[in-house]
C-alpha cells in the first residue's frame, strides 16, 4: 500500500489497522455484509461520505484482498463491490465492536442508521429471548428481509418469509427507534400477524448499561 501509513509494528493487530483501520473502512465493510453493492448504493448508505474517499477505501480493502469488484448478469449488468471470504470473517470483529461501543456514555442514539447498521445490531444485541421465531422486516425501498432467532444467534436473509409470524413494516429510523431506542410499536410501525410476538421482539435486543464516567 504505498503512500499509507503503517504502524511498523510486529503485533497482529496493529497489522489489521494497517489494512482496515482507515476513517470509514469498516463502515464500507458493514454495509458489503448485506451482500454485493453498487458504488451508488454504498455512497447513499454512508452518509457523509464523499465519492473520492469511497473510491480510495474501496480501492484499499480491494488491494489488500477484503473486498472484490464483481460483474452482474444482465438484464441488470452492473459492477457491483463484495465481500472476499477473508473480508467476510470481519463480521465478529464488527459486532465486538458494536457491543463496545454501545456502552459508551457518549454514544450518539439520535443518530441516522443504516439497514446494515440495523440488520447488524439484531444479530450483535440478541438476547435469545425468543428462539425459533421467524420475524419479517419491510423496510419499504430499504429492502426486505426474515430474521430467524435461535436462542443467541440472529439469522438474517433477504426477502420476507412466507412463514414468518409476524411482519413489522416501516423505515429503518423508525423501527431502530422503537427496538432500541424503547419508542412504541404501533406509533410508527404497521405490524402484521401475531401482535403479542411483535412486542416480544422488539424488546429481545437489549443494548448493554452504559459504563459510568470515572
Amino acid at each position: 500500500m504505498p503512500g499509507k501509513r503503517v504502524y511498523d509494528d510486529g503485533c497482529a493487530a496493529a497489522h489489521a489497522l494497517d489494512l482496515v483501520g482507515e476513517r470509514w473502512a469498516l463502515l464500507v465493510v458493514r454495509e458489503l455484509l448485506l451482500g454485493p453493492r453498487r458504488f451508488t448504493d454504498l455512497q447513499e448508505q454512508l452518509r457523509g461520505i464523499s465519492p473520492t474517499v469511497l473510491t480510495q477505501r474501496l480501492g484499499d480493502l480491494e488491494e489488500v484482498g477484503v473486498v472484490r469488484r464483481e460483474q452482474l448478469p444482465p438484464p441488470v449488468s452492473a459492477r457491483v463491490y463484495a465481500l472476499t471470504p477473508w473480508g467476510r470473517e470481519l463480521e465478529p470483529v464488527l459486532q465486538a465492536l458494536g457491543r463496545w461501543g454501545a456502552r459508551s456514555p457518549g454514544r450518539p442514539a439520535q443518530a441516522p442508521i443504516s439497514t446494515a447498521t440495523l440488520l447488524t445490531a439484531l444479530k450483535t444485541m440478541n438476547g435469545g429471548k425468543l428462539p425459533g421465531a421467524t420475524v419479517a422486516l419491510d423496510l419499504g425501498p430499504e429492502g426486505q428481509y426474515t430474521v430467524l432467532l435461535r436462542g443467541q444467534t440472529a439469522e438474517v436473509t433477504s426477502g420476507l418469509s412466507l412463514t414468518a409470524e409476524v411482519t413489522l413494516t416501516g423505515p429503518v429510523g423508525a423501527l431502530g427507534a422503537v427496538i432500541f431506542g424503547g419508542q412504541p410499536l404501533d406509533k410508527i410501525i404497521k405490524v402484521a400477524g401475531d401482535r403479542d410476538l411483535a412486542e416480544h421482539f422488539v424488546r429481545a435486543f437489549p443494548l448493554p448499561p452504559s459504563v459510568e464516567r470515572s
